[in-house]
């Protein structure tokens, strides 16, 4: 705990995902204080013609109140 998914669409490097893999679990480790052994993350490819149907509508349009970092969100 916690697990972390990333949906994203499929052509990024095993190189790639590992990167951000690591780099997401750092910062679960350093925010949220856990140690490694905690700590998960996978990677769900979904093609881009599937993308509204299994991503967009039930993820971001059907559930607001969970979203953190909004599409078009600026830091």
């Amino acid at each position: 705990m916690p697990h972390v998914i990333v949906k994203l669409w499929p052509g990024k490097t095993e190189k790639q995902k590992r990167q951000l893999s690591d780099e997401i679990a750092k910062s679960v480790m350093h925010v949220l204080g856990y140690g490694e052994e905690s700590v998960s993350v996978a990677m769900e490819e979904i093609e881009p013609d599937d993308w509204k149907q299994k991503v967009y509508q039930p993820d971001i349009l059907d559930n607001p109140d969970l979203l953190y970092n909004k599409p078009g969100y600026r830091m």
